[in-house]
């Protein structure tokens, strides 16, 4: 388990942790707050619990006991041929939790897996999200559980590069 403090005492505080160092209490908040987006209000039925939790490291914001931000990052060859972020979710919308969350995810990436590109599937309608952080697209239009969506890659060693 890595703890990521925040910048003052009220910011709530990033973990990182692998499948098997979560509590259950964690998991639980993690698939119930996955399941109440993607599935419950994007109306989307579809296999929320895939087996690829597992080799994931799960990254979540925490505010209290309240789990307000979440994403998964993933071992190259898991879904794509590139380590690979997803299930992308913050609570608390325009706030910059979504943000920092994907840029934890991000360092996430490249410290436990050493990314040097990093793979997404994003909803067409969040990309400009996914390009401020310099993602970008890489695939025409194709549709995910009734969802429009394209693929992303973020090419670590220019991004590093852009923000220096």
């Amino acid at each position: 388990m890595t703890q990521i403090p925040g910048t003052g005492s009220a910011e709530p505080v990033c973990i990182r942790k692998r499948f098997d160092e979560l509590t259950l209490a964690e998991l639980y908040r993690l698939l119930r707050l996955r399941v109440s987006v993607f599935v419950v209000e994007q109306g989307c039925p579809y296999q929320e619990v895939d087996d690829r939790d597992q080799g994931a490291v799960h990254v979540f914001l925490q505010d209290g006991e309240e789990m307000i931000a979440y994403l998964r990052v993933m071992d190259r060859g898991v879904e794509s041929p590139e380590v690979s972020i997803g299930r992308v979710i913050s609570t608390r919308r325009h706030q910059g939790l979504g943000s920092r969350i994907l840029r934890e995810g991000i360092r996430t990436a490249v410290e436990c897996f050493h990314a040097d590109r990093i793979y997404l599937e994003a909803q067409t309608q969040a990309c400009p999200f996914y390009e401020r952080q310099g993602f970008q697209v890489v695939s025409g239009e194709f549709d995910l559980d009734g969802i429009p969506h394209v693929r992303m890659i973020l090419d670590c060693l220019e991004s590093v590069g852009a923000r220096q």
